[in-house]
């Protein structure tokens, strides 16, 4: 019965997502900005290798896992409107009457965007290694960027996970906060401005904490070479996962707690 009453709320949930035009905005969006990031982020790798005078060829997928930092907005964007829409609009009352079991309302949601967007970041990053290894592998660049396929198919399949468990994070933060300025404003704290705040205040303790919040922990599993301190991320891809993972169990649970308690 239950898992019944799951499939009809993830249809539900489905049957809205692609009903709105905003959908599509933000999908072409992403995948426009993956591929022009992707190309201005691997052009600066392969000019840099030229000025200094060469160096082994990169996977055109680097750059691209690069250009999650931006990419990853516009996807929030997505997933933030699953949610906070139908506040500003009170359609959530509907839903809840249509799902009364605010648990499962927020499962279905998550679990109807987790594919989009994992398909999102598989295929849009796909595009775009191409794309920049057409483009990168000219002699004009050096010919500096590669395309192994066994290195790049995980790369992407990485980048899905990534966009997956940012989305997820989001809708826990959008039935949180319920406004849409409101998640954006954590989201982007929670990606960006927290971690760059703890950067530039310096010491070895908010270098550390810095480095385990979900943007830095993403480009840690992803196998990002460099983050924004200028030196590798100082640990492996599986505590990257798992502090990402755990930021998104931690709003989901913060999301699914302000839905019991609070009325639509």
């Amino acid at each position: 019965m239950a898992a019944g009453e799951l499939g009809q709320a993830i249809g539900s949930e489905w049957t809205k997502l692609w009903s709105v035009r905003s959908t599509w905005w933000c999908l072409a969006g992403a995948g426009a900005l993956m591929v022009l990031s992707a190309l201005l982020l691997g052009g600066a790798t392969a000019t840099d290798l030229l000025r200094d005078g060469g160096g082994p060829p990169f996977p055109a997928s680097q750059p691209v896992i690069s250009a999650t930092i931006f990419v990853q907005f516009a996807l929030v964007t997505l997933a933030m409107l699953t949610i906070t829409s139908e506040y500003a609009s009170g359609a959530i009352r509907v839903t809840l009457q249509a799902t009364p079991v605010r648990g499962r309302m927020l499962a279905a949601k998550a679990l109807v965007a987790a594919p989009v967007m994992f398909v999102a970041g598989v295929v849009g990053g796909g595009v775009a290694a191409v794309v920049a290894y057409a483009v990168l592998s000219a002699d004009l660049f050096g010919g500096y960027a590669a395309l192994p396929l066994a290195r790049v198919a995980l790369d992407l399949l990485k980048v899905g996970v990534f966009f997956t468990l940012v989305s997820v994070m989001t809708i826990g933060v959008g039935a949180a906060m319920r406004s849409a300025a409101g998640t954006l404003t954590v989201v982007f704290m929670l990606l960006m401005g927290l971690p760059l705040m703890l950067l530039t205040a310096g010491g070895q303790v908010a270098l550390e904490v810095s480095l385990r919040m979900p943007m830095f922990a993403g480009l840690a599993f992803m196998g990002s070479v460099d983050n924004m301190t200028g030196g590798p991320i100082p640990y492996p891809a599986g505590e990257g996962l798992a502090w990402l993972l755990a930021w998104t169990a931690a709003a989901v649970a913060a999301g699914y707690a302000v839905l019991r308690r609070r009325d639509a």
